[in-house]
């Protein structure tokens, strides 16, 4: 059966891109057939703006952008914010003061830019053993110094605060020290990060956001994830695809499931069921 969707949602990294962080000439040729079919596509990460390569943002049909795990909303076309919910100082403060207790890479967004302690990221491969994601670290993140400093110096709300620890027992402590940080939104995408939004922030929000905006209904936005700063998307929209590669409980919430990253299966699904009247995905 042949789906209705006015709006395309995806995440980036474990879906959209491959393992290497590669978008692929198939996917780029499907995406470009959905916008020609009058298909908004509307990158959603965790990702800083500064942090979505340049192939996403120069697809057809990409205007919104959708970063920080929903902390903001941006048009590309105009270089207009049209939403942003910050973390307030004071409570990002306190995240990354109990984030300083153990071995982890902190990292403070503002304004769609990463920030980190440049002695850290010169020893990212502690805290990200993949190499492509340890270069796309590395590649888009600004250096400073002194993490503290930079954000005492700011003395204003962030975008997205993030830890990459060096242990999951390490994450699994900081997350028990944060129990009495109220009003935070707490995920993760990767098997050792923390990442912390204001309360209430979430890919799903600011796809509605976006959608009562554009005049969009949830129910004709289809989206892709497959991590749990993707869950709160696949639940609020219309069709929620997780990939075949995605944990557990996104794959549970999901209403459909999608061949994973690494066989193009964002645009597989999308062929099938968006642009032909076949629906059914050869994998």
């Amino acid at each position: 059966m042949k789906m209705r969707t006015a709006l395309i949602g995806f995440d980036l990294d474990g879906t959209l891109l491959t393992t290497e962080k590669r978008l692929t000439e198939y996917t780029k040729d499907v995406l470009k057939r959905a916008y020609e079919k009058g298909i908004l596509l509307v990158p959603a990460t965790g990702r800083p703006l500064s942090g979505i390569p340049g192939e996403v943002l120069d697809l057809p049909g990409v205007r919104y952008v959708i970063s920080a795990n929903g902390g903001r909303i941006i048009d590309t076309k105009q270089q207009r914010l049209i939403y942003e919910e910050l973390v307030p100082p004071d409570t990002a403060r306190k995240i990354l003061e109990i984030f300083g207790r153990y071995d982890a890479l902190r990292e403070i967004y503002y304004d769609g830019v990463g920030y980190a302690q440049e002695d850290f990221l010169k020893n990212i491969s502690r805290y990200m053993e993949h190499p492509p994601m340890a270069e796309y670290v590395l590649n888009t993140r600004r250096p400073v110094p002194d993490i503290m400093a930079k954000f005492e110096k700011e003395n204003r709300g962030v975008d997205k605060v993030q830890g990459l620890f060096v242990s999951v027992e390490d994450r699994d402590r900081a997350l028990a020290d944060m129990r009495d940080v109220r009003d935070v939104s707490v995920t993760g995408a990767l098997e050792k990060n923390i990442e912390v939004n204001a309360a209430g922030v979430n890919k799903g929000t600011a796809l509605k956001v976006l959608g009562e905006l554009l005049h969009i209904r949830p129910e004709d936005i289809m989206a892709f994830g497959d991590a749990s700063n993707d869950l709160a998307m696949i639940q609020a929209v219309g069709t929620g695809v997780a990939m075949e590669n995605g944990i557990e409980e996104v794959k549970q919430a999901a209403d459909h499931v999608a061949p994973p990253n690494d066989a193009d299966g964002v645009a597989r699904f999308i062929e099938a069921y968006v642009l032909n009247e076949g629906g059914r995905v050869i994998c």
